[in-house]
């Protein structure tokens, strides 16, 4: 049965019973493909075509490279750049001794207690199975778009792999046919709820513009080895240890955001009287709001690239002192800083004699999509409609995403799933009793019904 949400009519118990069987393949991602159960990708294919049947009825499934699909549903102005939804098939494997931790099977797909639960729930076959279901149900009732709509889905983002990366496939064959996109939605950005009682009532909506770029160095220290009983003052690991202090106290500079600081204008407006007065005096506060954020990682991250030694090594027993130490550390760069900036700070404080750098992995950063297209105006408006709680802002996404590779093609790539969920179910992502609120899941929904309308009827 069908239920009117936010003027879009969904069926809830029908799209619930779709991810609850979405989530009982597991499409688990391994960076070896020889290790990837082929099999279950194919039963997620059939499964699509089950049922979603006016779906593939009616738009051009392609399967690009081993399990990569992408769907075209051919708009009636082939003069106009189409729009593209991405997602992922894949998802994480459920932590080795945990699965009893579980309250309901990873892989069950149960819905229970206003929730569907499982692997995937939340990353990302939630968001998959509602733009299938949206299509559908526009198909149903006869909507055909002015604009091309695209569905491109990678078997592989998880592993964060540049080799034989999915995204990377659809991305070359849609750069060997000379297609460009007008606009993209990915999975990221995020929907915060904020509640202090006569004080404040909102719901921070992230619409993310861009992601932080990533890298690995390894870092080794060279030294003579030898017997434990007889080392010297310091052995490789002892030099090491001291580059790395050093190296941890020259952080990279902050600097606050524009979009930032209009986001924190925004959220004190929203506080109650007399309180909403502070949203006068929060621009003269930059320099003390950017220090006390840099004092609190969480803050941190969103002001400035980010460094971390993650890894040490150094001999192979107890005895024998090390002849080369070793330690990996990861960056995330924000805009504005480039991988020859981390390799020349590397190189200034954890550099000298006896030391080699080496970049494992990097990809610069891309830049930030505009907050004044379309595509983001289109978004903002829909979900200021929904609810007069929220609040929607500029984001810029932590971790990687797919959407990463898709800014050769579009200019407007957007990072956003239009789920209210608490910091608790949120967290459930990649950990146990991941989950999502059946009704979350229908206004993901109805959002991705009226989106299409928006963006394709010209």
């Amino acid at each position: 049965m069908k239920k009117e949400i936010n003027h879009e009519q969904v069926d809830v118990e029908r799209v619930s019973e779709k991810l609850s069987k979405a989530i009982r393949i597991p499409t688990i991602a391994k960076l070896d493909e020889e290790g990837f159960d082929w099999t279950e990708f194919d039963k997620f294919h059939k499964f699509l075509e089950d049922e979603f049947p006016l779906v593939h009825k009616t738009l051009k499934r392609e399967v690009i490279a081993r399990a990569d699909l992408v769907y075209i549903w051919e708009g009636s102005d082939p003069s106009l750049l189409p729009i593209a939804f991405l997602s992922h098939q894949d998802v994480v494997p459920v932590t080795e001794g945990t699965e009893g931790d579980w309250e309901h099977p990873a892989f069950a797909g149960e819905i229970a207690d206003g929730y569907i639960w499982g692997r995937g729930a939340i990353d990302m076959k939630n968001q998959l199975v509602s733009v299938m279901e949206s299509i559908e149900t526009l198909l149903e009732e006869g909507y055909k778009p002015v604009r091309s709509v695209y569905l491109c889905f990678g078997h592989n983002e998880e592993i964060m792999s540049e080799k034989n990366s999915g995204a990377m496939n659809i991305v070359a064959e849609m750069q060997k046919r000379g297609i460009r996109f007008d606009s993209i939605i990915d999975e990221g950005g995020a929907m915060f709820p904020f509640s202090v009682p006569h004080i404040l009532d909102m719901v921070l909506v992230g619409i993310g513009v861009g992601e932080k770029g990533y890298a690995d160095y390894k870092v080794t220290v060279k030294g003579k080895g030898g017997h434990s009983s007889a080392p010297p003052d310091h052995s490789a690991i002892g030099e090491l240890a001291k580059k790395i202090e050093r190296f941890e106290k020259h952080q990279f500079k902050a600097e606050m955001p524009d979009y930032f600081m209009e986001l924190i204008v925004s959220v004190c407006n929203r506080l109650a009287f007399p309180l909403n007065g502070l949203a006068k005096v929060v621009p003269t506060l930059k320099p003390i709001i950017t220090f006390a954020m840099t004092k609190v990682p969480q803050g941190a991250t969103f002001i400035r690239s980010c460094q971390a030694v993650t890894m040490c090594q150094g001999s192979p027993a107890s005895n024998v002192l090390p002849q080369r130490a070793s330690a990996t550390i990861n960056f995330r760069l924000v805009q504005g800083t480039t991988l020859k900036d981390i390799e020349k700070k590397l190189e200034k404080y954890m550099g000298g004699k006896n030391v080699e750098i080496e970049r494992l992995e990097g990809r610069e950063p891309k830049p930030l999509s505009p907050s004044d297209s379309r595509s983001f105006k289109t978004i903002k408006a829909l979900m200021e409609e929904s609810d007069s709680r929220y609040i929607v802002t500029p984001f810029l996404v932590m971790g990687g995403t797919d959407a990463y590779h898709y800014q050769d093609i579009c200019d407007n790539v957007y990072r956003f799933g239009p789920y209210e969920v608490s910091v608790e179910v949120m967290m459930t992502a990649h950990s146990t009793n991941e989950r999502v609120p059946v009704e979350s899941l229908a206004k993901g929904v109805a959002f991705f019904k009226s989106y299409i309308r928006r963006m394709t009827a010209e």
